[in-house]
C-alpha cells in the first residue's frame, strides 16, 4: 500500500480516527452526469465498458480530477461476476440489468459456478493500474450484495415489489439459502480480487434490501452479509455497508461486520449514529435530488448533514444515494470545497 495512504482523510475516518476535514465522495461519481463520460462512453455498451482496462482507469479518474473527491470508486457494475462466470444478462439503458432466464430451481441454483480471479483478468489490470495513478487517493472496491443479485437472477430484471424473489424466500427457504450461499461465495472472490489488486476499501452495495422487514433480513439475509464482511477482515481494508431504503433496518445491518454503515436521505446522521450503534463510522447522506436545487439550498442541508455527522465517530460525506444523471458537474465541485471549508480543523 502507498505510505501516503495512511494519511487519507477517507481511510483515516473509516476507521473512526481525527481527521482534517470531513472526506468526501459521491456514489455514482463516475457516470451519466459527466459530459467526458459520455464521450468517451458513446458506442461502448455498459458490460463492455466494464472489461475494457483502460476504459474503466479514465472513468473512474474523471470525477477525481473534476472534483478532488478524497476516494475513487472502482467503475464497474454489480452484475459483472455474474457475467464472468456465464449467467446470460445485459445492462439495457434505462432499464437496467436483464437477465434471460430466471433462476427459480434447484437446477438453475446449480449453474451458479465460483468466480475465479481467471474469470476476470481485466479486473485485477484495471484495479493495479487505477492504484498507480491514483496515488495518495484510495480506491474503493465494491460488489452487489447477495440479495440484491437474487433479486435480479430471480425477478430477471429490476423489480418495483420484488414477487418472486419474496415468493422464493418465504416459501422455498431451501432454495433461497442454496441461491444466497453460492452468491455469498461469489461476491467475496469478486471483492478480494479488487483488494488483492490493490483497492484500499470495499463497499458492500444493497439496493433492493430496504423491501425486507428487520426479522426478515435477521433470517434470511444477516447471515450472507455477515459472512462476507467476516470474510474481508484478514484484508485489513475498511469494509463499508450501504443500502436504500433501510432506515428501519440500521441496527441489525450494524451486527453484519461493516466498519463503516452507510445511510440514505431518509434519517438524520445523528439518529443513524443512535439506531447503528458504538464502534461504526457512518457515510452519507445528502438527497441527490437537492443538488437539482439552486446553491444556496444545496449549502444550507449540506451544513445539516456534516453538522449531524458530528454524532458519528466517524463520518465520510457522501450522497444518499446515486449522483442523478441530469446533476450539475459544477454543483458537485463546488460542494466537495464546501464540505472540506467548513469541516477543516
Amino acid at each position: 500500500m502507498n505510505p501516503q495512504l495512511a494519511e487519507s482523510p477517507f481511510l483515516l475516518a473509516c476507521r473512526r480516527q481525527a481527521v482534517p476535514h470531513t472526506p468526501v465522495w459521491f456514489m455514482r461519481q463516475a457516470g451519466r452526469s459527466l459530459p467526458e463520460y459520455r464521450k468517451v462512453r458513446a458506442g461502448t455498451e455498459m458490460l463492455t465498458a466494464c472489461a475494457t482496462p483502460d476504459l474503466v482507469v479514465e472513468i473512474t479518474m474523471q470525477p477525481v480530477r473534476r472534483y478532488g473527491v478524497d476516494a475513487a470508486i472502482f467503475f464497474s457494475d454489480i452484475v459483472v461476476p455474474l457475467k464472468a462466470i456465464g449467467i446470460d444478462l445485459d445492462i439495457k439503458p434505462g432499464v437496467g440489468p436483464v437477465v434471460a432466464e430466471p433462476i427459480r430451481d434447484a437446477a438453475a441454483i446449480e449453474r451458479l459456478r465460483p468466480l475465479e480471479p481467471g474469470d476476470v483478468p481485466y479486473i485485477t489490470e484495471a484495479v493495479t493500474e487505477l492504484t498507480k495513478e491514483l496515488g495518495p487517493t484510495p480506491l474503493i472496491g465494491f460488489a452487489g450484495a447477495p440479495f440484491t443479485l437474487a433479486s435480479y437472477l430471480i425477478e430477471g430484471g429490476p423489480s418495483k415489489n420484488h414477487d418472486h424473489t419474496k415468493s422464493m424466500m418465504y416459501g422455498a427457504p431451501g432454495l433461497w439459502h442454496a441461491l444466497m450461499d453460492r452468491l455469498t461465495t461469489i461476491t467475496l472472490a469478486w471483492l478480494k480480487v479488487q483488494a488483492d489488486a490493490g483497492a484500499s476499501a470495499l463497499q458492500l452495495f444493497d439496493s433492493w434490501v430496504g423491501a425486507v422487514a428487520p426479522r426478515d433480513y435477521r433470517e434470511f439475509v444477516l447471515p450472507y452479509t455477515s459472512r462476507i464482511f467476516a470474510g474481508l477482515e484478514e484484508l485489513g481494508v475498511p469494509r463499508v455497508h450501504f443500502g436504500v431504503g433501510t432506515g428501519e433496518l440500521l441496527h441489525v445491518m450494524g451486527e453484519a461486520g461493516a466498519d463503516v454503515v452507510g445511510v440514505d436521505w431518509r434519517v438524520p446522521l445523528d439518529e443513524a449514529a443512535r439506531r447503528v450503534g458504538a464502534g461504526k463510522a457512518l457515510q452519507g447522506n445528502l438527497d441527490p435530488a437537492i443538488l437539482l436545487a439552486p446553491w444556496e439550498v444545496v449549502r444550507e442541508r449540506a451544513r445539516a448533514v456534516v453538522e449531524a455527522g458530528r454524532a458519528a465517530e466517524g463520518h465520510v460525506f457522501n450522497l444518499g444515494h446515486g449522483v442523478l444523471p441530469s446533476t450539475d458537474p459544477n454543483q458537485l465541485a463546488r460542494l466537495t470545497d464546501y464540505v472540506h471549508e467548513i469541516s477543516a480543523r
